[in-house]
């Protein structure tokens, strides 16, 4: 069962960067920001102008700012007809690319033909101030305006700050970047680092219980009634009413979920089934969410009573039937106590429940410096070239992080710098790398995934850095690759190490989840709009989360069917089972005496342990503790990365990882799909035959005592009574004794043959010749 390692390309690989944290030499200056390489910039920021000179025929002036630097220039909004604008715009330049010794600032008047230039400045960038946060920012001052020949206009001031920062200063994620230029200002929106929060979540639980006075069309018939709710795209029903009167009873509770803030109401309707997809409104209750009671335990909310409103046709136009008094009872609440469940279970990043009054204290934070990126492929073609523009993601709790994009690079240096607290250790972080597809005008592409890394916080040690490269794995219907390195810093700070272990006796979820547990097919439902509503909601903002990142982010595809993934879980449990495997193989050879030196003290410490029972569990929780010791050597170094051998991702067979990329429903041809089903029904069989020998182990034990075999039992029950009086009469560790020195007897005194109560065994019946 033993595979060789992944690959050197496919491995964790621990690097040094020249980072704050845990050097000695460290600059105090750059404290605050410590998990990252210091990146400089020169900042400056345009705030306004004022009595600017007219240089239109006009009189009037359409005034911007140009910013230059070498080759780089950045230019503000125009105002029309404006001499006194605002733009309080803040441009940055990266200080490894500064090939020039002075900036120039112009003022200009947009023209049609050529732009008029008002006035300008310059400045010596030797001599420009160093601002490190938490100084406050650096005040704009008024500035007289030049013209060409270095002499003083009239009129006319710029206020502006220049100073020298990092990538800590506050400036930094809304300024125009030198390395941005080529973007059009339509996309610079696009490219801007940001921080997100998830919406917060709730589970909507509607209990209906009955109705009462409804009024169907057709009276000569019982109504079969059902209540359907709906609340966004989200449709749930009850059963039909086993009562078929006008007064209806279901008992059925239906769960949906709503983020807030609420925008849409739940809707429930009573509808009397006429026939197969043919039904018939008979009343409709619409409920905002913003009335609905919030519950934070499990005692239940009040029950009320709601009017169902009833529409008739009047001259060709849907009315309020003011006549109609149908009435449902229903008990609605907010169910705060739950956890909303909007990622996969493996890789949860937040356990707490909906409520914040039921939250518990933070145990600690957890920082993360992304640094930078290495051959990362190109995921695009731009003026008949491969390029990339990558930016990082990051998902943990509420909080959503995203990097500022770096234009047309494989080597990308972000330096960015994180904070999260952390309420549970057992959580999970995720990082990815995306491509932005929303540049150089471009808004009907997607952004491309690269690849993508998740940190377990309980692996790593507290207050440690880790500075690790992680290889950027991706599983293509070709096969898996590395698409690229991505270097990141972690640290995870503990504030109580007492609170961060107590943790480990609480259970994983909320209370509620325990006390009124919700179904597998519910949870996996709720887990499905969750996803759905998050990345709607983070698509709608500014700039948007794409839809296509979020549900990379979140495993939205997990649950899909994979060959390769059953094979990784099939030897994930033998994997598990080999060390049982391997401690029965190990006691099959003491009992053949395959070692008799081994074998003899056995002997000495099983009679030792017979004579003295009460060292039994000192000696097992002993060796426990020294296996723990002599494993310590071998501890994980790193924290644990993507697995390609675990994956079977690098070993799979190619129709194998089609069928996995296959649309759902496939859109693959027929004779493609009967193989792929005839493929599947092959693994069920083996699968179903495993199941069903688990199950015909169980029922022969139950069949011991339930006289399916008359004999068998008989026999059994004798000796239970022959054992009974055997064991009152003799000392417990006598049997013991010799049971065990019956069972570790020499090769000699064994027979090939099985024994006799392996046989009795096997021949008890099952319920496996009952089955069809």
């Amino acid at each position: 069962m033993q595979k060789p390692p992944q690959s050197v390309d496919f491995a964790l690989k621990e690097t040094s960067p020249n980072i704050g944290a845990g050097s000695v030499t460290g600059d105090k200056l750059s404290c605050t920001y410590d998990l990252v390489e210091q990146m400089q910039y020169l900042y400056v920021r345009v705030v306004k102008a004022r009595d600017l000179p007219s240089k239109d025929v006009t009189g009037s002036c359409d005034p911007y700012v140009e910013v230059k630097l070498g080759n780089y220039k950045g230019v503000t909004k125009h105002f029309e007809k404006k001499s006194n604008p605002e733009w309080n715009q803040v441009f940055a330049f990266s200080k490894d690319r500064i090939q020039a010794s002075v900036l120039e600032v112009f003022v200009k008047d947009k023209d049609v033909v050529l732009d008029d230039l008002i006035g300008r400045m310059m400045f010596d960038v030797n001599e420009v101030p160093k601002r490190v946060p938490p100084d406050s920012p650096l005040a704009p001052q008024w500035y007289r305006l030049e013209d060409r020949k270095g002499d003083k206009i009239k009129a006319g001031e710029l206020m502006l700050a220049v100073w020298m920062g990092t990538q800590a200063d506050e400036a930094f994620p809304d300024a125009w970047h030198s390395d941005a230029a080529s973007v059009g200002p339509d996309a610079v929106n696009n490219i801007r680092s940001k921080v997100y929060l998830s919406p917060k979540l709730w589970y909507v639980r509607v209990n209906v219980i009955e109705a009462q006075d409804l009024v169907p069309n057709d009276k000569s018939r019982f109504p079969e009634v059902f209540v359907k709710g709906s609340l966004g795209n989200q449709a749930l029903r009850t059963r039909t009413s086993p009562i078929k009167t006008i007064n209806p009873m279901w008992n059925e509770d239906l769960v949906f979920v709503a983020a807030e803030p609420f925008e849409e109401p739940l809707i429930l309707t009573a509808e009397d089934r006429l026939g197969p997809n043919k039904d018939e409104v008979l009343g409709k209750c619409v409920i905002p969410l913003q009335l609905v009671q919030r519950r934070l335990d499990h005692k239940p909310v009040n029950t009320r009573w709601f009017n169902l409103e009833k529409h008739v046709v009047v001259d060709g136009e849907l009315k309020k039937d003011t006549k109609f008094a149908s009435r449902i009872h229903l008990r609605i609440c907010l169910d705060g106590g739950y956890h909303v469940l909007d990622e996969s279970t493996h890789y949860t990043s937040d356990l707490r429940p909906t409520a914040k009054q039921l939250w518990r204290p933070s145990i600690g934070i957890f920082e993360l410096g992304v640094l930078s990126a290495v051959g990362l492929m190109p995921m695009k073609t731009k003026d008949g070239r491969g390029t990339t523009d990558a930016y990082c993601v990051a998902k943990y709790g509420q909080k959503w992080v995203r990097t500022r994009t770096i234009v047309d690079s494989f080597s990308p240096r972000w330096n960015e710098q994180y904070i999260w607290e952390v309420f549970d250790p057992c959580t999970v972080i995720t990082i990815g790398v995306f491509d932005n597809g929303h540049l150089h005008g471009g808004g009907g592409g997607k952004d491309s995934r690269i690849g993508k890394v998740r940190i377990r916080l309980s692996t790593l040690e507290t207050d440690r850095v880790y500075t690790h490269s992680y290889p950027l794995l991706a599983l293509h219907s070709s096969g898996v690759k590395k698409t690229g390195e991505v270097h990141l810093a972690v640290r995870f700070t503990c504030l109580s190490l007492v609170n961060m272990l107590h943790m480990y006796s609480h259970p994983l979820l909320p209370k509620m989840h325990y006390i009124h547990p919700l179904s597998v097919m519910q949870l996996d439902s709720l887990r499905h709009q969750a996803m759905q509503i998050v990345s709607m909601r983070l698509s709608r903002a500014e700039p948007p989360l794409r839809k296509e990142v979020v549900e990379y982010m979140l495993d939205v595809d997990s649950h899909m069917w994979s060959m390769r993934r059953s094979k990784a879980n099939f030897f994930r449990i033998m994997g598990v089972l080999s060390g049982l495997i391997a401690v029965g193989k190990w006691f099959d050879q003491i009992c053949n005496w395959k070692n008799p030196l081994t074998t003899i003290l056995i002997h000495i410490l099983f009679i030792i342990l017979v004579l003295y029972p009460e060292l039994i569990l000192p000696t097992v929780f002993l060796y426990l503790f020294l296996i723990g010791l002599w494993n310590y050597r071998w501890r994980p170094r790193h924290p644990p990365h993507m697995d390609t051998r675990l994956s079977h991702a690098d070993a799979a067979h190619p129709d194998e990882l089609d069928e996995e990329f296959d649309t759902f429903p496939t859109s693959r041809p027929s004779d493609i799909v009967r193989m792929r089903y005839d493929r599947l029904r092959s693994i069920g069989g083996r699968v179903q035959t495993v199941v069903g020998d688990l199950a015909t182990q169980g029922e022969r034990f139950q069949s011991l005592l339930s006289w399916r075999d008359p004999r068998a039992t008989t026999l059994f029950v004798t000796f239970c009574l022959i054992a009974a009086i055997v064991l009152y009469v003799t000392p417990f560790q006598v049997v013991v004794l010799l049971l065990g020195i019956y069972v570790l007897r020499h090769p000699r005194f064994r027979h090939k043959l099985p024994s006799v109560p392996l046989n009795f065994f096997r021949r008890l019946p099952a319920r496996s010749d009952s089955m069809l």
